[in-house]
């Protein structure tokens, strides 16, 4: 691949990325707009006719890695590992 090419790709690449965050914000702002109306309504559930829209409360337990960081530094070391990954980036 020429550095023309390359160049292209790179430009595309950016411009299509900046579309899927303006769409992301777009959604996001009609998701606030339907949560808002569900808490007025008071429900966790609306049901149109085409769609049901949840936004049910969700509890989970999670691990909290940092909290035993600090309490047992010791055994957090015996069990941690270490992973490798690649980042890629357009600048």
């Amino acid at each position: 691949m020429t550095n023309k090419q390359i160049d292209n790709r790179a430009a595309k690449l950016k411009s299509l990325k900046a579309k899927i965050a303006e769409l992301e914000e777009q959604a996001e702002i009609i998701e606030t707009e339907l949560k808002a109306d569900m808490e007025e309504k008071e429900t966790e559930e609306l049901n149109t006719g085409n769609f049901i829209i949840r936004w049910k409360m969700i509890i989970s337990n999670r691990f909290d890695s940092k909290a035993l960081k600090a309490a047992l530094p010791e055994i957090y070391s015996q069990y941690t590992k270490q992973s490798e990954s690649r980042r890629f980036s357009v600048a």
